[in-house]
């Protein structure tokens, strides 16, 4: 088993014939079961005008999973910072870290997380991210307690150190963790390409800094642990003709599992099976030593999972399987 603690990627999945309310119950019910496994963290994503996933208000689900667990980390993964002021996230994470103290994490990234029409809507200046890493300075200055804004501090938020984690998935997030002294996770659960040099540039580069002394790593990856790979191999499968859908499917026409197999044997299919390179699909001996692969293969301190399946029972089951056998190490 890897040696390592896993942790959650939670993406807020709204099933077909499902609500929204279904969706966020179904964080709560995934947060509550990996605190009682062992999972280190739980995480959420900011996307938006994505009708599958409900984290688009990103710190109002964190404080409501909060609510409704008692030890779990719980955080972001993450807030796209160039949505927003860094002054705004300060102070919003400054008040989930007074609620919940010790139990807030702060992963930021700088793409927009939806498409260019949504982004319009934002009122996101496309240049924004241009000046990510000069807002994340920034930002760490107002939880610090040294605003680099004359006569603006963040209440709540000045002072309050909620840790700080890069994401990223090329050289340039892994430069700027590296350069300071951050946390850095990759996105290699969707976008694997450079995995292996983006770690490889961070561990080289990286200067200690006041939260982290020494490199610290986390890989994303999907998984479906069933309890038979068969089963497995069925809901990811499930999987993978969504992602068919997502992508290559157009408002209002229905795209059938037959014709979802087509785009996946086709040369558009590999696209997706690229996104989802890094993955451990099995039971959950086949699972766990998948996993044991994947950390040595990344260099990983931590693993960021993805659990797969089309219902919320699927993905709970993959949770409660994964750690049944073995795989969690708590901290």
């Amino acid at each position: 088993m890897p040696d390592i603690p896993l942790s959650i990627l939670d993406l807020a999945f709204v099933g077909p014939d499902e609500t929204i309310a279904d969706g966020l119950a179904g964080c709560v019910a995934a947060a509550r079961l990996a605190e009682e496994c062992g999972y280190t963290r739980v995480w959420y994503a900011e996307h938006h005008n994505m009708a599958s996933i409900a984290s688009s208000a990103t710190a109002v689900v964190i404080a409501h999973v909060a609510a409704h667990t008692e030890r779990i980390r719980l955080g972001s993964g993450g807030i796209m910072l160039p949505n927003h002021s860094p002054l705004t996230v300060a102070e919003q994470f400054g008040t989930l870290e007074a609620l919940h103290p010790g139990r807030i994490d702060l992963g930021l990234g700088r793409a927009p997380g939806t498409d260019p029409v949504t982004v319009r809507a934002l009122r996101r200046d496309p240049a924004a991210a241009e000046h990510f890493p000069q807002d994340v300075v920034e930002l760490q200055a107002y939880l610090a307690g040294a605003s680099r804004v004359p006569g603006v501090r963040a209440v709540p938020g000045d002072g309050a150190r909620v840790p700080i984690y890069i994401l990223g998935s090329s050289l340039f997030g892994a430069e700027l963790a590296a350069i300071l002294g951050l946390p850095y996770a990759f996105a290699s659960h969707f976008a694997p390409a450079a995995l292996e040099q983006a770690v490889a540039l961070y561990r080289e580069r990286f200067r200690p800094s006041a939260q982290c002394d020494r490199p610290h790593v986390m890989a994303g990856i999907s998984v479906a642990a069933a309890d038979t790979d068969a089963d497995a191999e069925r809901i990811f499968d499930a999987t993978r003709r969504s992602r068919v859908r997502h992508f290559f499917g157009r408002d209002g026409v229905p795209i059938s599992d037959a014709d979802a197999d087509a785009v996946l044997a086709s040369p558009r299919g590999a696209v997706v099976d690229q996104m989802l390179r890094y993955r451990a699909v099995g039971s959950p001996a086949t699972v766990a030593e998948q996993l044991r692969a994947f950390a040595a293969h990344a260099g990983a301190d931590e693993l960021m999972i993805v659990h797969q399946g089309t219902t919320t029972a699927e993905r709970l089951r993959s949770i409660e399987l994964t750690a049944d056998a073995g795989a969690v190490v708590g901290v």
